[in-house]
């Protein structure tokens, strides 16, 4: 890969993703399989000036080995050290860039019901200093290859030409070739105009109909927002959490939705995949799921908690857009729903309510707001998906069409 056009994807990340500021503390979170790129991340943190750079590096295989040999209780089990990190981030709000490298399968096999119920163990601990970050620190996930994860996706290559086709996917749907800046900044405006159209037609619902057998409806608040690309801390940094990012989204109503979802992508959770799956909702809850591969997984995962089974996020993904047109299957949520329309089970984002910067974490539950240990995104677009809003003053107004933008 082209060491120019590498190193400016690290500094699109440093500069447009967590936007470092002078004097911060950053936190890299990166598997093993990219060290230089991850080594140019940092020396692109500390030109923003960065005070300190903190790389936390990570290894499924590791992750496959504890899983495997530790006891549950072992597992569940946060040390005083490892709290005291996280309290250290409360404290200091360091930005956080995440580099994605795993590989879909990296967990196959495995005893998920033990590692199900340490994970619910590890996040119920650090869910309340969690809270208390949330919008006041700035965060972004972004990929490098990881030589399963493109084998993965090219099988039929050798692992240094599949790792390259993966660079270039990543690089493509991240928008960071030429001047990846400038890039970034007509593509956040384009979001920008969107969630503005679709914030000022006061939508009420919007009903989701697919020849696959979608057929749903989700409630919206009425003191909701959509939202999209660049976002902002509460004291004003600008950030993007996601890159890539083509999504317009927002918090449905907690609690309201109807009707089943079938998903168009598989989804990769906890190191496995789930494929050809559907989930059924009743008065604002899963009440039921199906899968031909992973339906037990499936079905853990919605039962993390009592907000797993409810809706935290809805997002619109035009068919016709860049990841989708790659005709790419990533097997990675953070491409694959930028590809497709999608929803999220779990908690929702404050920051999706008008004046959320006045809340706390209880009163944005209160209005509305999905509250959970976890947040996954499935994929629910098609190229025939239509999505029709209705306005709180009993207006239908389309909002997709084919697979597409209606307006």
């Amino acid at each position: 890969m082209n060491p120019e056009t590498l190193q400016n994807y690290a500094k699109l990340l440093v500069r447009k993703g967590i936007n470092v500021q002078p004097g911060q503390n950053v936190v890299i979170l990166a598997e093993l399989d990219q060290p230089e790129f991850v080594t140019q991340c940092v020396e692109e943190c500390y030109a923003a000036g960065a005070a300190k750079v903190v790389v936390d590096w990570t290894h499924l295989p590791i992750t496959r080995s504890h899983s495997e040999h530790r006891t549950l209780e072992v597992m569940s089990r946060l040390e005083k050290w490892e709290m005291e990190k996280w309290q250290w981030q409360l404290e200091t709000l360091p930005a956080k860039l995440y580099l994605d490298s795993e590989d879909p399968d990296g967990l196959s096999g495995i005893d998920q019901d033990k590692y199900t119920k340490a994970q619910q163990a590890i996040r119920t601990a650090i869910k309340p200093i969690r809270d208390r970050m949330e919008n006041r620190y700035a965060w972004c996930i972004a990929a490098v290859p990881g030589k399963a994860w493109a084998k993965k996706m090219f099988p039929h290559f050798p692992a240094e030409h599949a790792t390259e086709e993966l660079w270039n996917a990543i690089l493509y749907a991240s928008r960071a070739w030429g001047d990846p800046i400038a890039n970034w900044d007509a593509h956040n405006e384009e979001l920008i105009s969107r969630c503005s159209y679709l914030n000022g037609l006061g939508l009420e619902s919007l009903h989701y109909t697919a020849s696959n057998g979608t057929d749903f409806t989700v409630g919206l608040l009425e003191d909701g927002r959509f939202c999209g690309g660049m976002e902002k801390t509460l004291s004003g940094v600008p950030f993007n959490p996601n890159i890539p990012s083509e999504e317009i989204f927002t918090s449905p109503r907690s609690g309201d939705a109807e009707g089943i979802l079938y998903a168009s992508k598989p989804l990769s959770w906890q190191g496995e995949v789930i494929d050809r799956f559907w989930v059924r909702f009743a008065q604002g809850r899963v009440v039921d799921v199906g899968a031909e591969k992973n339906e037990s997984l499936l079905r853990q995962m919605v039962s993390m908690d009592a907000g797993a089974a409810k809706l935290g996020e809805v997002a619109l993904i035009p068919h016709d857009s860049p990841i989708s047109n790659s005709g790419l299957l990533f097997y990675n949520t953070l491409f694959d729903e930028n590809a497709s329309c999608h929803v999220a089970l779990g908690k929702g984002f404050s920051n999706c309510l008008r004046g959320y910067e006045n809340l706390t974490q209880e009163q944005a539950t209160a209005r509305g707001i999905n509250d959970s240990l976890i947040h996954v995104d499935f994929m629910i677009g098609t190229s025939d998906l239509n999505i029709l809003g209705r306005t709180r003053d009993g207006r239908d107004v389309p909002i997709f069409t084919q697979g597409n933008w209606a307006e």
